[in-house]
């Protein structure tokens, strides 16, 4: 059993896997763009279906003309922290292939793409928390996301603040979460009648 943080690994894994963890807490300082794109550089080099590469990472620095467009889609508990972030993002990715027909894998290959941003932005000791909590309709509209993408999610980015200014219920939730079992998620040979 390997344990870092406060987190417990059932087999030997990398440290930088088990120590990430989506923070809430930043310091409201805005991030650079030479900050900032060695975590794109980083989802660049993630694998895809036929190398197709379907991710597209939409950005606005803290302070920029687009800055309002992206907190206007957060919704009332994502306002509560991440407009403090030095950098907001939406992940959207292809629905199909440049030469034609579905892309099965598309949302599966942005995926790998975002843990590769995730992990990279915890290397470089930036906070990298990743949502669901933001009107998608207003994002296509008010980022002209072209209707052959998927939005994925938002993702904000910073440096690193003091919890203590978080509320409380946002304080409550700040450490490093758990995750189920391995003997949950691993399945031999097929999921048994009635399981879920």
């Amino acid at each position: 059993m390997t344990k870092l943080t406060e987190r417990i690994a059932a087999y030997t894994i990398e440290p930088l896997i088990l120590n990430r963890w989506s923070s809430r807490a930043m310091s409201g300082e805005p991030i650079s763009k030479a900050e900032l794109m060695p975590l794109i550089e980083a989802a660049r080099w993630a694998p895809s279906s036929y190398n197709s590469q379907p991710w597209r990472f939409i950005y606005a620095i803290s302070g920029s003309p687009q800055w309002t467009h992206f907190t206007s889609l957060l919704d009332e508990f994502n306002r509560g922290w991440a407009p403090k972030a030095g950098a907001l993002l939406v992940l959207a990715s292809k629905k199909e292939f440049e030469w034609g027909g579905p892309a099965r894998t598309h949302s599966f290959d942005a995926g790998a793409a975002w843990q590769n941003f995730a992990l990279q932005g915890s290397v470089s000791g930036l906070v990298v928390h990743g949502m669901e909590g933001f009107d998608y309709v207003r994002a296509r509209e008010l980022l002209n996301v072209p209707g052959d993408y998927e939005i994925e999610m938002m993702i904000a980015v910073g440096k690193p603040g003091e919890a203590r200014q978080l509320t409380a219920e946002l304080l409550a939730m700040e450490k490093p979460s758990d995750r189920r079992a391995t003997s949950e998620i691993a399945i031999e040979g097929g999921f048994q009648s009635g399981a879920a």
